[in-house]
């Protein structure tokens, strides 16, 4: 599979993970959901989950299983989010291996096409993702409001990378039309 494929979101949200509805994960099909944390939920620099976040999770529940995969190792950081959140979580790792992502999809006993991969990051969480065969969700990062004008260089550098391979970031765009990654 080349790059361009292995890097390629299914689904590119445009914004924050809090504009991934219920009605999105039933129009894919999807039953489960793994989370990065870093970016995706929480800003890096803060520890607290908002509570739209919490009443996000409260909305998904219902639709879909939910696990928190971060590469993250602070177990201190990643319990106290996945507790505030009441979702099981595994830190350390390392993606774009495939080894934890595989161990919380089969946790949730569903199909890896029915559960997304939902990620801030092209080269690790949506590479890991495609590589398990995952539908993939691109979201863009949480930001502590505090330092909104921050640039984030590697995620700039993954853009302008991932551009060269001739992946396609166009927000709302579903771009792989058959769901079956083999």
């Amino acid at each position: 599979m080349s790059w361009g494929k292995l890097l390629q979101p299914d689904l590119i949200l445009g914004s924050a993970i809090l504009d991934l509805t219920p009605d999105l994960l039933q129009q894919y099909g999807l039953k489960g959901l793994v989370l990065d944390v870093d970016e995706t939920l929480v800003p890096i620099t803060m520890t607290d989950t908002s509570p739209e976040l919490r009443a996000w999770v409260q909305s998904i529940s219902p639709i879909a299983q939910v696990w928190l995969v971060s590469n993250n190792i602070s177990q201190n950081r990643i319990s106290r989010i996945a507790q505030s959140l009441g979702l099981p979580y595994i830190l350390g790792a390392r993606k774009p291996s495939r080894r934890k992502l595989r161990q919380a999809v089969e946790s949730m006993d569903l199909p890896f096409e029915q559960v997304a991969m939902v990620g801030d990051r092209l080269f690790t969480d949506v590479l890991a993702g495609n590589r398990l065969g995952m539908f993939t969700i691109l979201v863009e990062p949480m930001v502590n409001p505090a330092k909104l004008q921050q640039r984030y260089l590697l995620r700039d550098i993954e853009v302008w990378l991932s551009q060269i391979f001739g992946v396609s970031l166009i927000p709302w765009q579903q771009n792989v039309t058959d769901l079956d990654k083999s």
